[in-house]
C-alpha cells in the first residue's frame, strides 16, 4: 500500500460541530482506521491543520489528539492558505464569517468542503459556486442528514418502490433551548441574535432542501410562518439580551412530482417524539416513520382499519401496527461517511453531486421562507444555474 498524504485546512473546530462531527468522529475517525482506502493500491491519509482566533485552544486540542501543537495549529488564514502543501480548505465558522474565507481559499486554489449555510444571502452563496467552478477547484458542502441510518432506510424503502406514489411527507424537529437564566442553553447565544446570522430558518431550511430534493423531489414553491416564541434569552456570561432571530418556523413546501411536505421546526418546542427529528412519508401502497436511527413501515396490505370514535377509549396501540425496518448493514456515521466520499472525490475525480450549488439551493430556500413569512404569501423556488 502506498500512503498518500492529503493536508487539510479546518476552520471553526473549536465550535461542537467542527470539532466533535469533523475533526473527531470524521477526519481522526479516518486516521485511526488506518487511512482511507482508495482501492487501487492507495491509501490516503488525512492531515488536519487546526485554524481558528484561540491560539491556545487549537494547541490544547492538538496536543489531546496526537497533533503537532506547532505545525497543525495556526491563527493566520492567510498564511495557511499560501502554503502550497494544503490541499482542502474546510469550513465550519459562524455563518457570518464563511463567504469571505471561501473566497480567499478558492482563490488560493484549494479545493472547497464547507457547512451550511455558505453564505448569508443567495447572491453570495451563488457567487460563491461560480468563483470555484470558475477556478477549477473541487467543491462540496456537507449534507449530513440524508447519510444517517434513520433516513438511509426511507431512502432503501423509496428504491424499492415500498410507497407506490408518494403523496405526503411530514416532519417535526426539534427540542427545548433553555433560556440560560436558570440552565444554561445548549446553543450558542448568536443562534438567537438575526444580526449574529442567527435563526432556525437560516439553519434548518438548508437541510430540509437536501433533504427533500435528494429523497422526493425538488421543492417548486414555499409558503413559511417564522416567529420567536421566546424574546429574552440570558447569554454564556449570564446577561439577559433581546432575541431577535427566530426560534420556530412552521413550512410548507409543494415537491416536483405533486407531493406535499409539511415540516415544523422549533426550539421552543419539548420532544415528544421517539428522536428529535422524524418525517412521516405516506403514499398510496405504504407509509413509514424515519428518524435519525430508526425507521418503521406500514404495508397497504397491513393497514388497520380505524374508525373514529370519540366516546370510547382506545382499544389498540397503533405504535404497535408498524414494522420496523431492518439495519441489514453497518451504518458509519453520517459525517464520515460523506467527508470520504468528498475526499473520494478530490482524489479521483469521483462523482460528486453536493457541491456549492447545491448549497445555494438551501439559502435560496431559507431566504424564500423568510420572504414568506414576512409578506404572507407563498412564493415558487426557481432552479438555479450557475
Amino acid at each position: 500500500m502506498t500512503r498518500k498524504t492529503v493536508r487539510i485546512a479546518m476552520n471553526g473546530v473549536t465550535g461542537r460541530m467542527g470539532y466533535r462531527q469533523h475533526l473527531v468522529r470524521s477526519l481522526l475517525a479516518l486516521r485511526e482506521q488506518g487511512g482511507l482506502d482508495l482501492g487501487d493500491g492507495t491509501v490516503l491519509w488525512p492531515e488536519p491543520l487546526l485554524v481558528g482566533r484561540r491560539e491556545h485552544v487549537l494547541k490544547e486540542m492538538a496536543e489531546r489528539h496526537g497533533l503537532d501543537p506547532v505545525a497543525d495549529v495556526s491563527t493566520d488564514l492567510d498564511a495557511v492558505l499560501a502554503d502550497d502543501r494544503v490541499d482542502i480548505y474546510f469550513d465550519a465558522q459562524v455563518t457570518a464569517a464563511r463567504e469571505e474565507a471561501i473566497k480567499k481559499a478558492v482563490a488560493a486554489g484549494k479545493h472547497i468542503y464547507t457547512e451550511k449555510p455558505t453564505a448569508t444571502g443567495l447572491e453570495g452563496a451563488l457567487e460563491l459556486a461560480r468563483l470555484a467552478e470558475a477556478a477549477g477547484v473541487k467543491h462540496g458542502v456537507v449534507q449530513d442528514k440524508i447519510f444517517l441510518p434513520g433516513l438511509l432506510k426511507l431512502k432503501r424503502l423509496i428504491d424499492g418502490g415500498f410507497f407506490g406514489r408518494i403523496l405526503s411527507v411530514r416532519g417535526e424537529f426539534g427540542y427545548w433551548v433553555f433560556e440560560g437564566d436558570w440552565q444554561s442553553a445548549q446553543r450558542p447565544s448568536w443562534n438567537y441574535r438575526s444580526e449574529d446570522g442567527g435563526g432556525i430558518v437560516v439553519d434548518m431550511f438548508p437541510h430540509w432542501e437536501y433533504v427533500l430534493h435528494e429523497l422526493f423531489g425538488a421543492v417548486r414553491t414555499v409558503q413559511a410562518q417564522a416567529t420567536t416564541h421566546i424574546p429574552t434569552r440570558w447569554d454564556e456570561q449570564g446577561k439577559p439580551y433581546e432575541a431577535t432571530a427566530d426560534d420556530a418556523a412552521y413550512g410548507v413546501f409543494q415537491l416536483e412530482g405533486g407531493a406535499i411536505a409539511q415540516i415544523n421546526s422549533s426550539w421552543a418546542v419539548r420532544v415528544g417524539r421517539d428522536e428529535l427529528v422524524e418525517f412521516q412519508v405516506d403514499g398510496t401502497e405504504g407509509s413509514a416513520v424515519a428518524g435519525l436511527r430508526n425507521c418503521r413501515a406500514q404495508h397497504r396490505s397491513a393497514t388497520p382499519k380505524p374508525v373514529w370514535n370519540p366516546d370510547l377509549p382506545a382499544t389498540e396501540s397503533f405504535r404497535e401496527q408498524w414494522q420496523e425496518v431492518p439495519d441489514n448493514e453497518e451504518f458509519d456515521n453520517g459525517f464520515k461517511a460523506q467527508w470520504e466520499l468528498f475526499l473520494r472525490h478530490v482524489a479521483l475525480d469521483e462523482p460528486w453531486r453536493w457541491d456549492l450549488l447545491a448549497g445555494a439551493r438551501g439559502v435560496q430556500l431559507a431566504e424564500l421562507g423568510l420572504k414568506s413569512s414576512a409578506e404572507g404569501r407563498r412564493f415558487d423556488v426557481p432552479e438555479l444555474s450557475l
